[in-house]
């Protein structure tokens, strides 16, 4: 084996899977820039991520080839970003990829002056390939320096602009004629078959389907509805979803659901398990609960760490075959399951429509429960049950296979996602162990991951002790005192965690969580503000700049981190009445106005926002002994545009002063800030809510 490289200090799995490999890496830091500005060598900056197949290829086929890699070391300071540890850094050599090429993707890699420019860059390259452009930019850089220059400049100049905001005028009011202004165009790039979008590849993109619920909810438009159900049925019948052991892959190569890209992101899970809730709640659809059971069920197993935080994905690979270790053979499912086979074989397609490639078959459904037991002459029970007895045996021998890897690095942001997620399983299920794991999973990033001055600090890894990755700011990769935190925090992070601890203080009415996201969104106004737009950076003032500081504006396959924001300031400044915020919330919203019309799905979790200026948005405070059980009752009912508050105890909350009564419990329905008189039972309540 070649002798380790310097990453092998680091702790990001992706990092440490380039250890080994003969390119003298370095990670994103000061002693790498420094030597090439020392040695004036171009950067080449690498970025990819551990579950990412087309990163392994390229790593194969380059960067663990000698050859290759003298040609990189020769000419260039080699630099290795795991994206999720570092967003901030793929965020501008992304945008300048897209720039040069139009598209982007991973693995990415860049080509940079000594002080970060971007010069020229792309993704994937194929062996040949890769080293004609590392000879043609050494031969560029250094005989027509000047021209380098100039194009660093130009594209520079790029990214910079494509991050220019010009504060917008006074919020002005979202109405619901306006809403429907945005998704009625949206409706002509559905697939009315398959569900989801009319294109391939496929990706959940969950927070698409939460606005089109919350659609449906306020505006009556049956159309919104039955598209979100087609979608959420075509991708848990489908390939995309694990028909054994749970949870989603992260995208489907083609338009049918069917084919997975093996890897399974933490993202994508905990948005997931929240929407399949949600749906739930909305619809009463027995699949719906039980993709919901089997999603948490699969976090808790494969991505939970003893500590409850957590891991961040598994790879698409195992033993360097993307999705061996789901797939299965004709003959060995039959050896496996005899007289089971055949009702298998019938739910599960393994037939021609499940085939996929060497004989193998991506186990997926094409009918429902009802109609797989009336042809099979059963009831549902006894279908489900003797579904259940072939998983029961099959999952043991799958467990024998050599597993995908596992990024077993803890996210900040990604970890808030989750446990949103299992506080949603729980509001609509009733299980508390969904709660115990928000609990659990939030306490540890509050009470370990916080630096000394309040801030968030961005990655965990168990028995982390020291080194990691520098870059400015506290990214000193040193974290608390048991080394084991590091990378200050990210805008989403400080978004993600302010809503998550605001769904669970609406699940628990336990004030501390409140506490917590308002201090959070406290310290994100003093480090991430642009007081010229009124939006966030992406990074924080502590941090050691980049060449563009970066506003994160678009929803993509996660919400984007001023969205998430705004909707968190909304919330919290619902809860303690801060006008302030609630403006915030709103002027951030109308700076992206304009644009939602004509792209829908990249403003779709600014759409929840606005929905809820646009809409009647309630507030329910419940107060005195039966508070957690009136509770329970309420938050059973998908009422998207409501906010959740009480006390079994006095409090000094805005929302809940002098409302409290030993003697009986009182429940306010507040519209607007305007309230009812209180009413008593969870019947009542709910009869106030639906007008």
């Amino acid at each position: 084996m070649t002798t380790a490289n310097r990453l092998i200090q680091e702790t990001s799995p992706y990092l440490l899977q380039h250890a080994h490999n003969p390119v003298d890496w370095y990670a994103w830091g000061d002693e790498a820039l420094e030597r090439a500005k020392r040695e004036n060598k171009l950067l080449l900056i690498s970025i990819g991520y551990s579950a990412c197949h087309w990163c392994h290829v390229m790593e194969r086929e380059s960067f663990e080839s000698e050859a290759t890699a003298a040609l990189m070391n020769e000419s260039f300071v080699c630099i290795k970003v795991d994206r999720e540890e570092r967003p901030d850094v793929d965020q501008v050599y992304m945008n300048a990829v897209q720039l040069i090429s139009g598209q982007g993707g991973w693995p990415l890699n860049c080509f940079a002056l000594p002080d970060g420019r971007p010069v020229y860059g792309g993704t994937y390259y194929r062996p040949q390939q890769w080293r004609e452009v590392l000879r043609s930019l050494a031969d560029l850089h250094a005989k027509e320096p000047e021209k380098v220059l100039r194009y660093a400049e130009q594209l520079t100049r790029g990214v910079r602009q494509s991050e220019w905001v010009e504060a917008a005028p006074g919020a002005a009011p979202f109405t619901m004629a306006e809403l429907e202004g945005i998704y009625k165009p949206w409706q002509d790039h559905f697939d009315r078959v398959e569900g989801g979008m009319n294109r391939a590849p496929k990706f959940p993109l969950p927070n698409n389907y939460q606005f089109m619920l919350r659609y449906w909810k306020a505006s009556g438009d049956a159309s919104a509805l039955a598209h979100v159900k087609l979608t959420l049925d075509k991708m848990a019948f489908g390939g995309i979803y694990d028909q054994l052991g749970g949870g989603f892959a992260r995208y489907s190569t083609d338009s049918l659901w069917k084919v997975p890209h093996f890897e399974k992101m933490l993202y994508d899970n905990g948005q997931l398990l929240e929407l399949y809730a949600e749906a739930y709640r909305a619809t009463g659809d027995p699949l719906y609960a039980r993709i919901a059971r089997e999603t948490a069920a699969f976090a808790a197993r494969e991505l939970t760490s003893p500590e409850g935080v957590f891991y961040s994905a598994l790879d698409a690979d195992s033993e360097g075959e993307e999705g061996k270790y789901y797939v299965w053979g004709k003959e060995e499912l039959d050896a496996a399951l005899g007289e089971g086979f055949p009702l298998f074989r019938d739910v599960y397609n393994i037939n021609s429509t499940g085939y996929w490639e060497d004989g193998n078959y991506i186990p997926l459904r094409k009918r429902t429960d009802g109609e797989l037991a009336a042809g099979n002459g059963m009831d549902e029970a006894e279908l489900r049950k003797r579904l259940d007895e072939a998983k029961a045996v099959l999952m043991p021998i799958r467990e024998k296979r050599v597993r995908p890897g596992l990024d077993d690095k803890t996210l900040t942001s990604w970890n808030a996602l989750m446990a949103k997620g299992y506080v949603a399983a729980y509001q609509a299920l009733g299980d508390a162990a969904y709660l115990d794991a928000a609990i659990r999973n939030l306490s540890f990033l509050l009470e370990k991951g916080r630096r000394a001055d309040g801030g968030l600090y961005r990655t965990y890894k168990a028995g982390h002790s020291g080194g990691g990755q520098s870059g400015g700011g506290d990214r000193s990769g040193r974290g608390d005192s048991s080394g084991r935190f590091s990378i200050n925090g990210f805008l989403e992070d400080y978004a993600c965690m302010a809503e998550a601890l605001a769904a669970l203080y609406q699940a628990t009415f336990q004030e501390g969580w409140l506490v917590a996201a308002r201090d959070l969104i406290e310290y994100a106004i003093a480090h991430f503000r642009d007081p010229v737009s009124g939006l966030f950076y992406f990074t924080s003032d502590l941090d050691k700049p980049l060449v563009a500081r970066k506003l994160e504006i678009m929803d993509n396959v996660t919400p984007a981190s001023n969205s998430s924001l705004a909707k968190a300031l909304f919330t919290v400044g619902s809860c303690y009445g801060n006008q302030d915020w609630l403006d915030m919330a709103a002027a951030m919203l109308n700076q992206v106005k304009e644009e939602m019309p004509a792209y829908a799905s990249g403003y779709s979790n600014w759409g929840m926002l606005a929905l809820n200026l646009a809409a009647p948005f309630h507030e329910v405070v419940i107060t005195g002994p039966e508070t957690e059980a009136i509770r329970r009752r309420i938050a059973a009912h998908y009422l998207p545009n409501t906010l959740l508050a009480g006390s079994a105890s006095p409090s000094d909350l805005p929302l809940l002063e002098n409302r409290f009564s030993a003697e009986r419990t009182s429940i306010y329905v507040c519209r607007n800030r305007t309230c009812a008189l209180p009413v008593h039972t969870a019947a009542e309540a709910l009869a106030l809510l639906s007008h």
